[in-house]
């Protein structure tokens, strides 16, 4: 059944229980990758980085691979890089209704693990630019160097994050730093007391996953059609309303994050999501066979730029911690609000 053929109220209706379905299971979420990330011993910004990250992105996951299996190319291509810059913008939904007049969200963090992961997506996006400019004939065995190369890197940088996780080694050991939390023992016998069952727990993630990838695709699916049927479509569409839908289970397990007082796994999914997406493009390539990168248009290459630009504001403010708030929200991320919105702007003179 083609969808797009439903009428609006209906499509609205699908839109709506789709959006409801992933608020809550991306509570569920958020509440058992704190568990699991514990009991794993992974952390919070590791967990964030891994599990949450993986999860929030199965619906995009699915569209990229139905795409390629359909060679649509442009559709995987928009997907993967046409949502990055608006998923760093989450961040300030975090910062404004998450902890509003409290402080800063970049404040409230304290790990440079979460300044590493910014590296990391610079680094992934700084590749998928540099892939796009390679030629299309060069693929061999259904793999081009740039596709392989952020798989590579991803893979490389998760394996050194996880390392610096447990030690870093500039850091005196004898004070904690701001990336240390003083161990309490009672407040450690405590969480393990007040830890659920360990399979009861995997079980409810395992359920909320599957729900947020469901839900997650009704929402992409039903959101084009709506946008085809009131005469919303292209770029501007990918980078605002499509992108938007597609982060609601990031919205939804940030906020609930935050109010687990999780700052670090916050902000380590929207990172963790925003390196990990391109990874997809060695799936797609694989699948279809064709060499992906090259054929990204402008406003893709233009929206990745616009996505670095965002997260290296993020790291200066993981770094520097400023308190100020602006708006009820962090200088960092009042400025991210900004260049946004200017960023979109210049989508309309790009040919």
């Amino acid at each position: 059944m083609d969808i797009s053929a439903l009428s609006l109220p209906v499509l609205a209706v699908i839109f709506m229980a789709a959006a409801v379905a992933i608020w809550f299971a991306g509570i569920k979420v958020s509440d058992t990758t704190d568990t699991l990330s514990k009991h794993f011993g992974l952390g919070e910004a590791l967990g964030g980085m891994i599990i949450l990250a993986v999860v929030t992105n199965l619906p995009e996951m699915v569209i990229v691979i139905t795409a390629a299996l359909k060679n649509d190319l442009g559709l995987a291509i928009g997907n993967i890089l046409g949502g990055i810059a608006l998923q760093t913008v989450v961040l300030v939904v975090l910062d404004t209704f998450g902890l509003g007049k409290k402080d800063p969200l970049t404040y409230k963090a304290v790990s440079l693990v979460l300044v590493l992961e910014g590296v990391l997506v610079l680094a992934v996006l700084s590749l998928v630019v540099m892939g796009h400019q390679l030629p299309a004939k060069l693929i061999f065995w259904h793999i081009t160097p740039g596709s392989f190369l952020i798989f590579a890197v991803w893979m490389a940088c998760v394996k050194i994050i996880s390392k610096a996780k447990k030690d870093l080694p500039w850091v005196t050991k004898d004070a904690p730093g701001p990336q240390q939390k003083t161990p309490d023992k009672n407040s450690n016998k405590q969480d393990h007391r007040q830890q659920k069952p360990i399979r009861k727990t995997i079980i409810v993630f395992m359920i909320a996953a599957l729900i947020t990838l469901v839900a997650g695709v009704a929402l992409e699916i039903s959101s084009d059609a709506i946008a085809k049927q009131i005469g919303m479509q292209g770029v501007l569409f990918g980078a605002t309303v499509l992108a938007a839908a597609t982060s609601l289970p990031e919205v939804s397990t940030g906020l609930a994050s935050v109010k687990l007082k999780d700052y670090d796994l916050a902000i380590s999914d929207i990172f963790g999501g925003n390196a990990f997406l391109p990874v997809l493009f060695l799936i797609a390539t694989l699948i279809s066979g064709k060499a992906i990168l090259p054929t990204a248009q402008k406003s893709d290459i233009y929206l990745t730029g616009l996505g670095m630009l965002l997260t290296t504001i993020y790291i200066y403010g993981l770094i520097f911690r400023p308190r100020k708030q602006i708006l009820h929200m962090g200088i960092d991320s009042f400025l991210v609000l900004i260049i946004y919105f200017l960023g979109i702007g210049g989508l309309f003179f790009i040919s």
